[in-house]
């Protein structure tokens, strides 16, 4: 496809907007928060994190709802329940969106922490659809960080999984003609040396992460199939530690259209010297023409 036009189609467009937008896209932990923060720490800069938005809009229910179950199985904590006696909920923040990845959690043995295959694919197409709707409510919260707060700027920082629901390739992809509308999308793009980085991060602290339902079942029946073992006895760290490798290799090319496509492209390396916001107006304008 052609690339679709871009919202700063210059980089004199860029540096005289009086509003920019912009979306940052690419795997986890190559940036997108911290420059989402260190901009916002300006004071001209609104943050919205689409992680954010799913845990407390969308999927805030959901991570109630699986708290309040375990503590039913507790009957101290159940009787208090349900008499009204105590409260239950996730204090879901921007630094801290661990109850997200914890009701997601991993598929495998139960005695291991473990979600049947059935249970685990049904909160992934919970988050599935909890992310697009996040994703589209990003013009909303455009207007309201200008109307309500009074920002100038926007920073749309989303998750690493953007990439499993859109189609790069399609023109008129959905999600991705909204975006683009509304922001400039900048990929993050790390090379093989903050791959073998995340890997080894990953490696010491497996976190739970959300696939494109074709790329979940081809892992799984692999594993199973490589592993010679049934559904119940998959260790599920062992898993997604084997999967997450091969998940990174399958979003690469995924992000690269979409950059290619839609947006354009920053180094991690680049993005890790940024400052303060001259040092990204500067570095988003040498990615723009002229």
């Amino acid at each position: 496809m052609d690339k679709t036009p871009l919202l700063y189609p210059s980089a004199r467009a860029w540096r005289d907007a009086p509003r920019k937008r912009v979306l940052f896209f690419g795997m986890s932990g190559l940036g997108k928060t911290h420059v989402s923060n260190l901009l916002r720490e300006s004071g001209a800069w609104f943050h919205y994190s689409i992680d954010y938005r799913i845990g407390t809009r969308y999927m805030g229910e959901y991570i109630t709802d699986n708290a309040k179950a375990q503590a039913m199985k507790v009957p101290f904590l159940r009787d208090l329940l349900l008499s009204d006696s105590i409260y239950i909920g996730s204090n879901i923040s921007f630094d801290n969106l661990a109850p997200v990845s914890t009701y997601l959690g991993k598929p495998g043995d139960p005695a291991r922490g473990g979600l049947e295959m059935d249970e685990y694919r049904r909160r992934q197409e919970q988050f599935r659809l909890a992310e697009i709707h996040a994703l589209l409510d990003t013009e909303y919260f455009i207007d309201r960080a200008k109307r309500l707060y009074g920002y100038p700027h926007f920073i749309c920082d989303t998750g690493g999984s953007i990439c499993e629901w859109v189609d790069p390739e399609n023109p008129a992809d959905p999600v991705l003609s909204e975006l683009a509308r509304h922001t400039l999308m900048v990929w993050i793009k790390g090379d093989a040396a903050h791959t073998e980085a995340l890997i080894r991060r990953f490696d010491k602290a497996p976190k739970p992460m959300s696939y494109q339902p074709a790329f979940l079942d081809r892992v799984w029946a692999e594993y199973l199939r490589e592993n010679n073992i049934l559904e119940g006895e998959v260790d599920p760290d062992a898993f997604i530690r084997w999967t997450y490798a091969q998940a990174l290799e399958h979003r690469q090319p995924r992000y690269e259209a979409m950059a290619r496509n839609w947006g354009v492209t920053v180094s991690a390396d680049e993005i890790a010297q940024v400052s303060g916001p001259g040092d990204f107006d500067d570095l988003i304008a040498s990615q723009l023409p002229g």
